[in-house]
């Protein structure tokens, strides 16, 4: 891969807007695709990115390519596709009609189907790679983009994403390889069950977490994905140094144990929240379907029954259409039933 092939993020919002800047500031040339309200903001105040541990980087508008046409895919040789997972099949039409074919296509999305969706609708023309966001990235106003939780970005192992993790080097958006990405996928799908809950609660991740009984519908949610997983030989592998199999009872622990000795070790700012979260106060259509959701499809496959994500997809749909926020005492009872 040529030292200034260029690169194109699909959906550049706040997870695409942030990994991007950081690609820029590296020295990388980078073109952010995305919607006019973003870009208005992005022309106007550029990008300011920050994260948890105090790192900033600061570009000025004239240092953004922002477009808002898809046509601004032609001519890259990477294609890191941001779209929320509901607009998979649009961003695989946009890519087969304006990539370059051989292009490498990543998907840093959630979920685990979005990848078996662009390769429908690319039909072999492009490479396609599964790709993993760790964290959350908090869109703060005036183009000011933060990482408020440890992570990293990863990508399954070939030769173009090794190029590419070259030409990216250190930094926040360093890209790390993996030979499992789909057992990654998995885990990584598993903890973002918390999204759903950190987004019914009204509150930031910090605020949910010290509260025993949103974690014990996090934890509950889980255990029903990893019996699911067990039943399907679908093992997880861990995103970061938990083994998903231990994260229910450490999430479920006592208020006094999980604040003080595992909640610390997490390295979440007071500015965290769940992009579930962004979305329902956006009004926008949550990806409920494609985390807690794709435990649901799961378990009907198995023919077997999920309740407790099928509830919290409930409850999602009706904070879609405008459903106040829950206390702790209210989800657990409307979750779990108890």
């Amino acid at each position: 891969m040529p030292g200034g092939s260029k690169i194109a993020i699909l959906g550049a919002g706040s997870i695409g807007c942030f990994i991007g800047g950081a690609w820029v500031a590296s020295g990388l040339p980078v073109t952010l695709i995305g919607r006019p309200k973003m870009s208005q903001d992005v022309d106007a105040f550029g990008l300011t990115l920050t994260d948890y541990g105090g790192w900033q980087a600061r570009l000025a508008p004239g240092d953004v390519d922002y477009r808002c046409g898809p046509e601004a895919l032609q001519d890259a040789q990477v294609i890191a596709v941001t779209v929320k997972s509901g607009d998979t099949a649009v961003a695989a039409a946009q890519i087969a009609e304006h990539g370059t074919p051989g292009a490498l296509v990543i998907s840093f999305q959630n979920g685990v189907s979005n990848v078996d969706m662009l390769e429908q609708g690319l039909g072999g023309r492009f490479e396609v790679a599964r790709g993993m966001v760790q964290y959350n990235v908090a869109y703060l106003g005036n183009g000011r983009f933060h990482k408020g939780v440890a992570g990293n970005l990863y990508a399954e192992q070939r030769a173009g994403t090794r190029a590419l993790a070259d030409r990216i080097g250190s930094g926040p958006a360093a890209l790390k390889l993996s030979d499992d990405m789909l057992g990654l996928a998995w885990g990584k799908l598993l903890i973002n069950l918390n999204n759903a809950v950190n987004a019914l609660s009204g509150r930031t991740l910090i605020e949910e977490l010290k509260q025993r009984d949103y974690r014990r519908v996090f934890a509950a949610a889980m255990r029903e994905g990893l019996e699911l997983l067990e039943r399907a030989e679908i093992e997880p592998a861990a995103p970061g140094p938990t083994s998903p199999t231990s994260l229910p009872r450490i999430i479920s622990a006592p208020d006094w144990l999980f604040n003080r000795f595992f909640l610390k070790r997490w390295r979440i700012d007071t500015k965290a929240r769940s992009s579930m979260a962004d979305d329902l106060a956006a009004g926008r259509t949550t990806e409920v379907d494609y985390i807690n959701g794709e435990l649901v499809r799961l378990a009907e496959r198995l023919q077997r029954d999920a309740p407790v994500n099928r509830a919290i997809v409930d409850l999602v749909r009706k904070a879609e259409g405008g459903a106040k926020a829950l206390g702790p005492v209210m989800l657990r009872k409307a979750v779990l039933g108890r």
